[in-house]
């Protein structure tokens, strides 16, 4: 057993500290935050971000020094131990070991998470960024000693992301005359690679639902998101102006992507087996007047699906649709038409004249809106101004749900109301 200068022996300072340090957080525990001073809170939290950088450069520098444990176990390293006695996931107790190692490598990391201005999180990103430039072809070793000293000092400036950012160019903030073009032609190599593995995948889930997964170029994914959080964003701030509950985020970009697809005008698209691409909806005359009818979204039913009449209704209220109506021995009566559906021009008079969903109570703003017929189509109705009705996606789907009746009031809103 060795000994200290003072004769006492190293592991018994360890248990020491450590139990100080338990000893101190039983005590923080004890305690109910709710009664503290703002200003503690503040303080609390300031400190501990520290606190938790230093217990991390701790906890690297004991696992940089873990051989003996490995040696003890058998393995490459002490992951298998972690993970028996710790529950941890192997791959993140090896994950822990090679930062440990790759901040062992680089003084500044080391000494920065030791002073707690660099958190784990932000030493992980460095490393990976030094790892980068040693490997660089044309980085030399002053090179990596600059990078190191930016990218430490930018971590008490930036967040992860930031620096992550700061992390993949820091060569061209070294050494911009010589990594400016490097760095142009790796961005270059990276979008010919992202156009390759660019792909979607769509399928029918056999519960009324689609599913689909994709990967996209940056530039292509981050408009596709901010088009779909548009149409996400009016939903949920009318919610919160309701006091509603708020669904899900996930939700709200799901039914904003529903719209996105649904608002496409479908002269813009190309064309697609010698026509303008459009879907089509195939349904009886019975099936038609029914309340609870089907119809096949598509030519049949090997190569579309089947769905209610009442969403068949409310889907031939857009231009992207055409609705087939087949009477005896699969006879057409009538297609969509120009007629069929409100042309533009009508629904701009439309927003004009009703300024929102006209349902009682809704506030929907009309470009989010739908233009329906009040008089359906299948019972006569006119695509005039004087049938025509704007309604939010939800009132839509209401007008065309068996389960409910509307009737227009004398100021021109629409009153749904549930069936007995």
């Amino acid at each position: 057993m060795s000994i200290d200068h003072w004769g006492t022996s190293p592991g018994d300072l360890v248990s020491s500290a450590l139990a100080a340090i338990e000893t101190s957080l039983e005590e923080l525990l004890a305690m109910d935050p709710i009664y503290w001073r703002t200003s503690q809170k503040k303080d609390y939290l300031a400190k501990v971000e520290k606190l938790q950088a230093q217990q991390a450069a701790l906890t690297l520098r004991v696992l940089a020094a873990s051989g003996d444990i490995a040696e003890e176990t058998g393995d490459k390293d002490a992951s298998a131990w972690m993970r028996a006695e710790l529950l941890v996931d192997k791959g993140v107790a090896r994950s822990q070991i090679k930062l440990a190692a790759g901040v062992a490598k680089y003084e500044l990391v080391a000494a920065g998470l030791a002073e707690g201005v660099v958190s784990q999180e932000k030493a992980r990103i460095i490393t990976r960024a030094l790892d980068r430039v040693e490997a660089d072809p044309l980085a030399t070793a002053e090179h990596l000693v600059l990078a190191e000293k930016l990218l430490v000092e930018y971590a008490t400036q930036f967040t992860p992301k930031e620096l992550r950012i700061i992390g993949k160019r820091i060569l061209v903030e070294v050494d911009p005359a010589r990594f400016e073009e490097a760095e142009a032609k790796a961005l270059l190599a990276e979008e010919e690679r992202a156009q390759q593995k660019t792909a979607l995948r769509v399928w029918d889930n056999g519960d009324g639902t689609v599913g689909f997964e994709g990967v996209l170029p940056t530039s292509i994914g981050m408009r596709f998101k901010k088009q779909v959080e548009a149409w996400a964003q009016p939903r949920k701030q009318q919610l919160v102006e309701k006091g509603a509950p708020l669904p899900p985020w996930e939700r709200l970009m799901g039914q904003g992507f529903a719209r996105l697809i649904e608002t496409i005008d479908p002269n813009a698209l190309p064309r697609h087996g010698g026509d303008a691409t459009v879907v089509n909806v195939v349904i009886s005359l019975e099936e038609l007047r029914k309340e609870l009818g089907t119809a096949t979204l598509g030519f049949d039913e090997t190569n579309g699906t089947t769905i209610t009449a009442a969403e068949a209704r409310r889907m031939a209220c857009n231009a992207t649709i055409i609705p087939w109506v087949l009477g005896g021995d699969s006879e057409v009566l009538d297609m969509g038409r120009a007629s069929r559906v409100f042309v533009p021009i009508q629904r701009k008079a439309l927003r004009l004249q009703q300024k929102c969903c006209q349902a009682e109570g809704c506030d929907m703003p009309p470009e989010w809106c739908d233009a329906h017929h009040f008089k359906a189509w299948a019972a006569g109705g006119k695509t005039d101004l004087k049938d025509g009705v704007l309604l939010c996606p939800h009132h839509h789907r209401l007008a065309h749900n068996p389960a409910y009746v509307h009737e227009r009031l004398p100021d021109g809103t629409v009153r749904f109301t549930r069936r007995p």
